[in-house]
């Protein structure tokens, strides 16, 4: 911003300051003023320019400036400004630098002028002080600071993000010190769990919870677990004859500094042998999967699916219903009990997750199967499969695939016949995506064209599509 240090008006003399221009000539003259500004324009008392000089690498414009005025020179926004001066001028008023723009194939030029007047001459002098570099570490700087404003918005909203979800999980949680196993954040559900007031376990050790004869193997397991993730759960009792706790920790580091992450539940883990690495292995493998029981209301499902489904917490999915998120409603997942009460299982079923109203669904292929029993649960492994099929090569068929093969046939046959043969080339693109969406599901594929199964078979046969003679046997 410029100041009113920017302005010749309130600045002294000091010494014999003017009279060294007592016996200066026009050319010293002009030496100085080219030396006090990057640019030097000559103006008479009406703006239009009648002389210049400046470096013709950065003002390559000023020789087609003669004869000019300035304010036709510069930018509409600078024209107020260039006025202004002017104006001041004039009237005699003290001149301080103003930034104006000028025109420029690269874009506008900005220069900081200051007008120079003369007494008893229509002509004034108007020295500019190139401000591109200026402008341009100005520019950086606003686009840095405009970075780390961003930066610091996302580091609030993850901060945000995980203060919910460490309240609101439903599994006791502390983050504790991995130096001295001091308590730095207890969740609610732990404080619930371990009965204890609202911040009575911050800045407490974790040792203090449990009795002297389980410290040591608390000690240990806590150690085991700085070191290596891969470490069993610890069942322990609480102080004071409590009940039993399963422990399972794993370590991470900020700023330096190593913490451990340790979740606690009430009572043993049921069969820890096996369901334990089964369900670490569920939870950490690639691929969504989801378990439904047997009203298809989500029992149970791991992060992967949470983050196919835009869901932010496993907690959130369960005792939802299943066709919410998967497949379009009263189809696919009808259809994938249909192949499980036939055969078992499901395999490699084309469906959608997230469709709505506005939205298709992203695709996607599943594979299921279903236990035994009066109450069946069924398991259901997803993954994406878009990027795959847009990657897949152009299937190769003798019907025209786009416009450009169906205006090729301009000249070679009629406009009726290349209507029919477009025609009869969207029904077979139709009825192959809806063979291929229902897994070759005859009687499903006729209820998604909206079609009956006779005149589903009827199309099949006229395009010569399936194995008709064989299934009619």
């Amino acid at each position: 911003m410029l100041t009113r240090k920017h302005s010749i008006e309130g600045k002294l003399q000091y010494g014999d300051f003017a009279g060294i221009f007592d016996d200066s000539d026009p050319t010293a003259a002009a030496r100085l003023a080219l030396i006090a500004g990057d640019i030097c324009l000559v103006l008479d008392r009406d703006g239009t320019i009648v002389g210049g000089s400046a470096d013709p690498h950065f003002f390559p414009q000023v020789e087609s400036w003669i004869g000019r005025d300035l304010v036709d020179t510069v930018t509409v926004e600078s024209r107020a400004k260039v006025m202004e001066m002017l104006g001041s001028m004039r009237e005699g008023k003290a001149q301080r630098w103003r930034q104006i723009n000028h025109f420029s194939e690269d874009g506008d030029a900005p220069v900081r002028y200051a007008l120079v007047a003369f007494e008893n001459s229509e002509r004034c002098l108007a020295l500019g002080r190139d401000m591109r570099e200026e402008s341009a570490l100005q520019q950086r700087f606003l686009q840095a600071q405009q970075a780390l404003e961003r930066d610091y918005m996302r580091l609030r909203q993850a901060e945000n993000r995980y203060r919910l979800l460490f309240d609101t999980v439903s599994e006791a949680t502390l983050v504790v010190e991995g130096d001295g196993y001091r308590i730095r954040e207890a969740n609610p559900a732990a404080h619930r769990l371990l009965k204890a007031a609202s911040g009575d376990l911050v800045d407490s050790k974790v040792a203090g919870l449990f009795p002297r004869a389980s410290r040591d193997a608390l000690i240990a397991f806590l150690g085991s677990a700085a070191a290596s993730n891969a470490v069993s759960p610890i069942t322990l009792a609480l102080a004071d004859g409590g009940e039993e706790l399963t422990l399972k920790a794993s370590s991470f580091r900020q700023r330096g500094t190593q913490y451990l992450l340790l979740r606690m539940r009430s009572g043993t883990t049921h069969g820890d042998e096996v369901s334990g690495p089964v369900l670490a292995v569920i939870e950490r493998m690639p691929d969504a999967f989801v378990l439904a029981d047997s009203k298809l209301n989500i029992a149970a499902a791991n992060a992967q699916f949470a983050d196919l489904v835009g869901v932010a917490s496993v907690d959130h999915l369960l005792n939802q219903p299943l066709g919410d998120y998967v497949g379009r409603p009263g189809i696919d997942l009808e259809l994938v009990r249909g192949q499980l009460a036939k055969h078992g299982f499901a395999r490699n079923v084309s469906t959608v997750v997230g469709a709505s109203d506005s939205f298709a669904g992203e695709p996607v292929e599943l594979s299921a199967v279903q236990t035994d029993g009066e109450e069946p649960y069924m398991g259901l492994v997803i993954r994406p499969v878009g990027r795959r099929l847009r990657d897949l090569p152009p299937v190769a068929s003798d019907l025209p695939r786009s416009v450009e093969q169906l205006t090729e046939l301009v000249g070679r046959m009629s406009l009726k016949d290349i209507v029919r043969e477009s025609t009869d080339l969207i029904e077979r693109l139709c009825i192959e995506a809806a063979l291929t969406h229902t897994s070759d599901n005859r009687a499903s594929a006729a209820e998604i064209l909206g079609l009956s199964r006779q005149s589903l078979y009827s199309k099949l046969h006229r395009h010569g599509m399936g194995n008709l003679d064989a299934e009619s046997e």
